[in-house]
């Protein structure tokens, strides 16, 4: 029988989204109980208590990941907002790549598009490995412990989206402290509100910088392509500048972290690594897989009615396409909760799907596979120097990750 939200109006009683992870190295527990019983069910949300759809397996995500019906647009009613956002700020919220659909998304991708190719990857790879040695040599010198979070995980992504866009380096700690306070959801709105205009602010001057004295750089060619398309406005860039530059650093500096603790508390693992480097691509692909970090980074909002086997979703019902979720989907990955870097894990979701696959995964593939090798390789005797139960994981983030991670050789 064909169910809808119209059958199903009352939120109390639903259960609240976002749902917390009881094990680090495992999304929550509810995911696999609603993958059995109900895959396609209703949720409230914790920031709104508004109605929402969860998907969580992973033909259901991937397809609607993949449907033209279901839009990105933030501002569209009913959309599953993950912060507090007046209405009124809302209508004036410039969209960012994330949040576009077609021909908008389009235009802007596709000016994108050749700065994140798998050769401008590989290109990138001599110098990204310099800066990983250089920081590994910074923290022998240091000798431990220290905090890898601190020490590796931020610096190394932050240097090479710093290069990459042209921001100068010396201000790193401050759009890190600016893009941190971005995902965390428990900000107020006056909160996010400020968050976002001192960010905007800072590139706001870096591309009026740009547009007059453009250097060697992707924000300088982003903005002599525009020149051309007239697909963007200067606060276009500017916003497209901030996803690129917290985007570009914050999902890898986790990822970093991340990896590196589970292969730690899984020594088999990192053994089989260590004895065949070259399964190392395929222990990334296993650790994205494992963690899918940006959960909530896939909502969505239907605009015509779409069927998932027989469960409706209406036109202007939100809908969070948990890709954590599909990624332990039993069906596609067999003892999904158990890391295994021999895996196959290609057909994860941690990326996304669709039109909206992360722009940047090549770009972040060739930072974790050369952090993870070099780190291990240089510092063969490291450890955690904190238990795990410790640690301060990012419950409270729209990206999960660790705040620290104390490690010691």
């Amino acid at each position: 029988m064909t169910q809808s939200a119209d059958q199903n109006t009352e939120t109390t009683g639903l259960p609240e989204f976002p749902m917390r992870r009881t094990c680090p190295f495992a999304p929550p527990e509810e995911y696999a109980k609603l993958r059995a019983s109900e895959p396609v069910s209703r949720a409230e949300l914790k920031v709104n208590g508004k109605p929402t759809w969860l998907l969580t397996r992973h033909d259901h995500v991937r397809k609607v990941l993949g449907d033209s019906r279901a839009s990105s647009n933030l501002k569209l009613p009913g959309y599953p907002h993950q912060f507090h956002i007046p209405e009124e700020m809302l209508q004036h919220i410039r969209l960012m790549l994330l949040s576009m659909d077609p021909p908008e998304h389009t235009a802007q991708r596709s000016m994108l598009l050749s700065e994140f190719t798998a050769r401008r990857a590989r290109e990138m790879r001599p110098r990204i490995q310099q800066i990983v040695d250089e920081r590994i040599d910074a923290m022998l010198a240091a000798g431990g412990p220290v905090d890898l979070v601190a020490a590796l995980a931020l610096p190394v992504p932050s240097l090479v989206i710093c290069e990459l866009l042209g921001v100068p380096y010396d201000d790193h700690g401050k759009f890190e402290e600016w893009s941190a306070r971005l995902m965390n959801r428990d900000l107020s709105q006056e909160e996010y509100g400020a968050a976002v205009a001192t960010l905007d602010a800072y590139l706001d001057e870096l591309v009026t910088a740009k547009e007059n004295e453009p250097g060697d750089d992707l924000l300088s060619r982003f903005i002599e392509k525009n020149r051309v398309t007239g697909a963007c406005d200067h606060l276009d860039v500017v916003t497209m500048a901030r996803l690129m530059l917290v985007g570009g650093h914050e999902t890898t500096a986790n990822m970093i972290a991340l990896g590196v603790l589970a292969l730690l508390e899984h020594p088999d693992q990192l053994a089989v690594v260590r004895d065949d480097p070259a399964l190392m691509p395929k222990a990334v692909e296993e650790l994205l897989r494992l963690f899918s970090i940006s959960d909530s980074g896939t909502a969505r909002v239907a605009v015509e009615d779409i069927d998932l086997d027989g469960t409706v979703i209406r036109a202007g019902e939100g809908i969070m396409a948990l890709n954590n979720a599909a990624n332990h989907d039993e069906s596609v990955f067999p003892d999904p909760d158990t890391l295994d870097v021999r895996r196959d894990a290609r057909g994860h979701l941690a990326f996304g799907f669709g039109i909206h696959q992360c722009i940047g995964q090549n770009l972040a593939r060739v930072e974790l596979e050369v952090v993870y090798e070099t780190l291990f390789r240089r510092i063969p005797g490291l450890r955690t120097a904190a238990p795990v139960d410790s640690l301060p994981f990012k419950d409270d983030a729209m990206v999960y990750g660790v705040y620290e991670l104390p490690v010691t050789w």
